[in-house]
């Protein structure tokens, strides 16, 4: 009888490493098919809230918030390229000049997991975002991408012209933060493990293995 983990997955959708990482978890549980299944929760984390709008340039957003040189920054987008492949996922950096402010992102996704989506809606953004591009405070190519993955537009269109979910994302955003959440991603296994970063695949597969041991 496979042992189920409770999976709390605080990510966003800008951070790359939260890319891999989830890439990395599923590997993991695939490996684990049998012993192991994953009750899989996206939990909203904002590296830039305080983000307008428009966004910012990548490379003048990277040097203004971790003093990061050109060259710093390319060889972390060449790891990031190399671990994504890996994976199966493709980064296209040439198409990812600018970061985006990713509030109604985590509000759409959200209402996503009520509707059961969850998982299909924040693959569907992270491609949307790294592979292609695109903007994900967009609210009509998160339209799209709702409609894409199996849920209603018009309803998805109306949850973000409210403010439908934005005190529930806060809550959550809160919460973590005071459990000592600070960087992300930060996968929570059953409420009490922590396991921080895009990790290898190997790593999370050890890691799940043991916890489903355990009495």
């Amino acid at each position: 009888m496979p042992q189920t983990l409770k999976i709390d997955f605080v990510s966003d959708i800008s951070c790359p490493w939260c890319a891999i990482g989830l890439l990395s978890l599923q590997r993991a549980a695939a490996a684990l098919q049998g012993a192991v299944v994953l009750d899989l929760h996206f939990q909203p984390f904002e590296l830039n809230p305080a983000m307008a709008p428009e966004g910012q340039d990548m490379g003048e957003h990277l040097q203004e918030k971790y003093g990061a040189s050109p060259e710093q920054s390319q060889r972390t987008r060449e790891a990031i390229v190399a671990r994504g492949a890996a994976l199966g996922f493709t980064f296209r950096m040439d198409q990812r000049s600018r970061i985006y402010n990713t509030f109604d992102a985590h509000r759409l996704l959200h209402w996503a997991g009520e509707e059961g989506r969850q998982l299909a809606l924040k693959q569907a953004l992270f491609k949307a975002y790294f592979t292609e591009g695109e903007n994900p405070g967009n609210h009509e190519v998160l339209v799209r991408l709702a409609r894409e993955v199996g849920l209603d537009a018009d309803a998805a269109r109306d949850v973000l012209a409210s403010d439908r979910c934005a005190d529930e994302v806060r809550e959550r955003e809160q919460f973590y933060q005071r459990q000592g959440i600070h960087s992300v991603p930060a996968v929570i296994v059953n409420d009490r493990h922590l396991i921080q970063g895009g990790q290898p695949p190997e790593v999370f597969e050890q890691a799940l293995r043991q916890i489903a041991t355990e009495k």
